[in-house]
């Protein structure tokens, strides 16, 4: 470590400024967890972020963390859009950076993607002023590109190109799973001991088992639970094949749909459910506070991820899988690698982007209370004893060891005031 890293005193917490451009925090579950993590483990932490429903302070101290929120005027759509979305972005990012700077300072950079562009912040810092940079990899953002636009053009290439340079650019990396560790290593360059694995362990004090909500039910038997993004790659639209085969096809009026979440596509999804003549059948929340998500997902009887299969989701972890599992929910997903990873037999896998064969296995666990109650017994278990972020906060910690290898904290892992 060079003398100018961070230009650190000597006796003083080490200073993190992390930067997340697609979710305000503290709504952004995983960022929010590595931030109370490294605060309750002796570093001073703030954050950077949009606004966001419910978050609409410029600036607050939650728990000790500083966060700084900048206005975006949009949720992009189209590369014009997320053009301008992202310039927007590098700039209340680049200015609130400075403003932390001279109010707080910082050592290390810790860049939340997407986009990949958050490197020309990090790297500036870090040429300019010897700060560390840590390069949070949340999404692969070409094969993301490719699941949204269906193509590998230049905006591709350019997606590659400025995912390396993330990579080139930072001291460390963080991946969410060893599929993106492997990217890191094969497509970013980077050395395989500057690649840490910490995936999104969910936090059992916030993922509370509560008593069901029969209401959610609408009167009818049985509820089958989503949350997560409505988007184009979030397969919404098979789920609500999958419905309309259930309710239509197999004369199943006994079961009903609740889907938690808002995106760019939620208005077009329930005039689909309309169009199809199953919009009794569904419910849309929108995005909603906890406690209405935890209630209907504890009201549920099977969980679904409905993520189409795809290069991007077939690397991918995705946190509801585990939120589900957490909850003691059986789930049906599509046949995917890391879907498979995370849930082994607390999941039916259904065959690739086949919104039939998905109703089926649905149906399948309706009619089946006791295998049903086993899966659901075997994902809690398995979050209790491998997956909670207990496990991971400890990965967390030794990727800021390998940042500040002579002055890392000298402590236990503390889990921080929320169980992480």
């Amino acid at each position: 470590m060079t003398a100018s890293a961070g230009n650190h005193v000597a006796g003083q917490p080490r200073r993190v400024l992390i930067l997340v451009e697609n979710l305000p925090s503290p709504f952004d579950r995983r960022v929010w967890q590595e931030a109370t993590t490294l605060h309750a483990n002796g570093y001073e932490v703030s954050i950077i972020c949009p606004t966001g429903k419910g978050y609409e302070s410029r600036y607050e101290a939650i728990d000790g963390i500083h966060i700084y929120r900048y206005n975006l005027p949009l949720e992009a759509e189209g590369a014009k859009g997320y053009l301008v979305e992202y310039s927007l972005a590098l700039f209340h990012t680049f200015r609130l950076a400075w403003k932390v700077h001279f109010a707080r300072g910082f050592d290390v950079i810790h860049a939340c993607n997407p986009p990949d562009l958050l490197f020309l912040i990090g790297g500036f810092f870090k040429l300019t002023m010897g700060k560390r940079f840590l390069f949070d990899h949340h999404d692969i953002n070409p094969e993301l590109y490719e699941a949204k636009f269906g193509r590998r053009d230049f905006f591709y290439k350019l997606m590659v190109l400025f995912e390396r340079w993330s990579f080139q650019s930072a001291d460390v990396s963080i991946a969410t799973n060893e599929s993106y560790k492997k990217i890191a290593i094969e497509r970013g360059g980077m050395k395989p001991e500057d690649v840490y694995v910490v995936r999104s362990g969910p936090k059992l004090d916030r993922l509370r088992v509560l008593p069901p909500v029969p209401e959610l039910k609408k009167g009818r038997t049985y509820l089958v639970g989503y949350v997560g993004v409505m988007g184009a790659q979030e397969g919404i639209d098979l789920l609500l094949q999958a419905a309309q085969y259930i309710v239509q096809t197999l004369k199943r009026e006994d079961v009903h749909f609740g889907l938690v979440g808002g995106g760019t596509s939620l208005e077009q999804m329930k005039q689909m459910a309309q169009d199809m003549g199953i919009a009794d059948y569904v419910t849309f929340t929108g995005r909603v506070p906890d406690q209405q998500l935890l209630e209907m997902l504890n009201t549920s009887d099977v969980c679904v991820n409905p993520d189409v299969a795809n290069d991007m989701n077939d690397k991918s972890t995705m946190n509801k899988i585990m939120e589900y599992m957490a909850l003691g929910k059986p789930i049906v997903q599509f046949d995917l690698v890391e879907g498979k990873v995370s849930a082994q037999q607390a999941s039916l896998y259904a065959l690739k982007n086949d919104p039939i064969d998905m109703a089926r296995k649905i149906v399948e666990l309706l009619d089946d209370p006791t295998r049903r109650e086993q899966m659901g017994a075997f994902g809690r278990h398995r979050v209790i004893n491998e997956l909670e972020w207990e496990y991971e906060a400890p990965k967390l910690l030794a990727a800021y060891a390998r940042l500040f290898p002579a002055a890392a904290p000298a402590v236990p892992v503390t889990l921080s005031k929320d169980g992480g």
